[in-house]
């Protein structure tokens, strides 16, 4: 099996207002990209597993292929800054994307 980490060239996640957290996966070339959206590894059930939240709560979950990549927004557990929100920029959510695991390419 191969790793998202070792087929995406950015796996990253950051603020998208004080109340929602985005992910964006993007890939170098359009066949590592079709690649990733064939394997449909990535389903709301799997992102919500990841994240221990309800596939329900997902607001975004689309891919764009002009960019080669996906999107994922989820609302922050805390609000932005609040008391015991623990990662004001939301940089550090993506980590669990990492090494979501992908069948090997042909």
């Amino acid at each position: 099996m191969m790793k998202l980490q070792e087929l995406a060239q950015v796996i990253r996640s950051k603020n998208s207002g004080p109340f929602e957290i985005t992910f964006d996966i993007l890939f170098k070339t359009q066949e590592d990209y079709q690649f990733f959206i064939d394997s449909n590894v990535l389903t709301k059930e799997v992102f919500a597993d990841l994240y221990q939240i309800d596939p329900e709560d997902i607001i975004t979950f689309e891919s764009f292929e002009a960019a080669r990549g996906f999107k994922i927004t989820i609302p922050r557990p805390w609000p932005q800054g609040s008391v015991g929100e623990s990662d004001m920029h939301g940089s550090q959510q993506y980590a669990n994307l990492l090494t979501l695991e992908l069948p090997e390419k042909a």
